[in-house]
């Protein structure tokens, strides 16, 4: 277990309080935030939560947090969840799980977002990070050049886009939604939220990992201690 990653996760349960309802996001740093939950509700702590993923909700079930289904809720307190990358403004690339579909309508649901990670992935600029936008199956290649066009067209530099693989190579990666992952290495993202926009527009694609004004706090990981940074909207 990396201990940076443990450092921004276990600092994320100072914000968790008893009775809330909790968006457990997906990937190795939510996972170690749910098994130290596991451990709180094992203490007394109560709250429920809702996953992102299905390997989230195996990740919860073995950890003891009870789980609930979205469409069960009448609000969704706190979402705690990770990041491939984060800019100063607070905007995210997430989805390199494939999970971003799922991980962006319970973070917009959400009264609060906590996003919990190591230094590595604070940027000045977005796009290190290939951008994954999960699209529909169904004319991938016509929606891919689309994908294209809306990159180039914000100002996205060298922009290239792959369709997602299997790790045994069997086929493309398919989502827990049924779809398929475009990564696109743009290098530089200069114009996030007109990327996102851009790429919200055209019809094959159902979500991209461009995650504007959604983050309220950045919890980054440290060798020893954990950096709180909480973002001034006003």
């Amino acid at each position: 277990m990396s201990v940076v990653k443990e450092n921004a996760a276990l600092a994320a349960l100072d914000f968790v309080e008893d009775g809330m309802v909790l968006g457990l996001g997906s990937g190795s740093t939510a996972e170690i935030f749910i098994d130290a939950l596991g451990e709180r509700i094992a203490g007394g702590l109560k709250v429920s939560g809702v996953p992102t993923s299905k390997r989230t909700a195996e990740c919860a079930i073995e950890a003891g947090v009870p789980l609930v289904e979205p469409d069960k809720v009448d609000r969704i307190n706190l979402t705690v969840d990770g990041a491939d990358e984060v800019d100063p403004a607070f905007n995210l690339i997430k989805g390199g799980g494939a999970c971003l579909l799922r991980e962006k309508i319970i973070a917009q649901a959400s009264d609060r977002m906590i996003v919990i990670v190591d230094s590595l992935k604070m940027v000045e600029m977005l796009g290190r990070f290939p951008l994954p936008i999960e699209v529909e199956p169904f004319g991938m290649a016509l929606t891919a050049e689309q994908v294209f066009d809306a990159l180039k067209s914000t100002g996205c530099e060298e922009a290239q886009t792959v369709l997602r693989q299997m790790k045994d190579g069997s086929g493309p990666l398919v989502t827990d939604g049924g779809n398929y992952i475009l990564d696109s290495r743009c290098r530089k993202i200069p114009n996030p939220a007109d990327t996102a926009l851009a790429l919200s527009q055209i019809p094959g694609v159902m979500e991209h990992g461009l995650f504007i004004d959604l983050a309220d706090v950045v919890i980054v990981g440290e060798a020893d201690h954990a950096r709180v940074i909480e973002l001034s909207r006003d």
